[in-house]
């Protein structure tokens, strides 16, 4: 049984393709309020930056965003690029970055867009992948949500949800919201603080974005009331520096994405930090003996039981097919077909 999406596809659509022009694309405009871990009663410590969350703030223009929607709203994506998973309260677009959504990618990965959510994140942040670049989530009416998981076995099947309690897969999250919220009552995030409470974060309008350290954080997304599409798009950062703790989870991901490319990206990424502080390593390393200083075997050994740890952490998480637990890919181009037509 297959939930069923809400769109509202544009009547007109840009004609594509179109270049990403940082320009005339972005309408940036900081967050009014930032929180940083230790105003929700986290411990400084945790995670990899002091940063939690912020309100909404605009990042792009209506444009950028017809012209994102325009590149999601395709026969080739739905057919190629659709997923739902058994507990879903929507359906999944991925791996349609840079493929079948060059703007998309180009927009979510522009070094002037990057420069914004790290200043905003307090830490120098770059995208994990392709896979997680623009993820697209699309609600579903409720009623279809609640059958769906109910065929599952699922219990929790109550609507007004979009998402169990959760930390997410890597560290942070940017999240942009491509359909109009006017008049919209639900969709924050609802966050849980240090001391146990919830604090609900209000959700960004079209256009603008929100930035979490949800890897750290137990949050939760609440669904949107009334039917009305809302269609929200995620992309996931890891630190730059190779130095820092890349915390990763695929969990869930393996449920709606395809396997092969997913661990493909994956250990080439995982591999890219190791290779990038082996060098680092060994600079420091020659430049040491180089001085006429004796070695660190302190150091070096504790850095050879880090980089274990990634390597083991990397082989845990790339499960062989018969451990995995699958989402289906559907071919959604007929759904698609079905909702321009009504």
């Amino acid at each position: 049984m297959l939930v069923k999406p809400i769109l509202k596809p544009d009547p007109s659509p840009p004609a594509l393709p179109v270049g990403f022009d940082p320009e005339k694309h972005l309408a940036y405009q900081p967050p009014p309020k930032v929180l940083k871990m230790a105003d929700i009663g986290y411990p400084k410590d945790t995670g990899i930056s002091p940063f939690a969350t912020c309100e909404a703030f605009p990042l792009f223009t209506q444009e950028a965003i017809r012209i994102m929607r325009a590149e999601v709203f395709t026969e080739e994506v739905w057919d190629n690029c659709l997923y739902l998973a058994a507990n879903a309260s929507g359906c999944h677009i991925r791996g349609h970055c840079p493929k079948y959504a060059k703007f998309m990618h180009d927009a979510l990965t522009h070094p002037r867009t990057l420069k914004i959510i790290s200043e905003i994140a307090g830490i120098d942040l770059v995208p994990v992948m392709d896979s997680e670049v623009g993820s697209i989530l699309v609600a579903s009416s409720p009623e279809s949500v609640v059958q769906h998981r109910l065929a599952n076995g699922k219990g929790d099947s109550a609507p007004g949800q979009v998402t169990n309690w959760h930390y997410d897969h890597y560290s942070f999250v940017c999240v942009v919201m491509l359909s109009d919220t006017t008049g919209m009552v639900g969709g924050e995030t609802a966050i849980q603080l240090g001391n146990g409470s919830v604090q609900r974060v209000r959700g960004p309008d079209v256009g603008s974005a929100t930035v979490l350290q949800g890897r750290f954080i137990n949050h939760q997304a609440l669904a949107a009331q009334g039917g009305r599409e809302r269609i929200s798009m995620v992309t996931s950062y890891r630190p730059r520096d190779p130095m820092v703790n890349d915390d990763v989870s695929l969990k869930y991901i393996t449920r709606i994405t395809d396997i092969p490319e997913l661990y493909y990206q994956f250990g080439d990424y995982r591999l890219e930090i190791l290779e990038g502080r082996i060098r680092q390593m060994r600079k420091a390393f020659r430049g040491r003996h180089d001085a006429g200083k004796s070695l660190d075997i302190s150091a070096l050994k504790g850095f050879l039981e880090q980089q274990i740890k990634h390597l083991e952490v990397t082989n845990e998480e790339i499960l062989t097919l018969d451990k995995l637990k699958t989402g289906k890919q559907y071919g959604g181009g007929e759904i698609f077909r079905s909702i321009i037509k009504s």
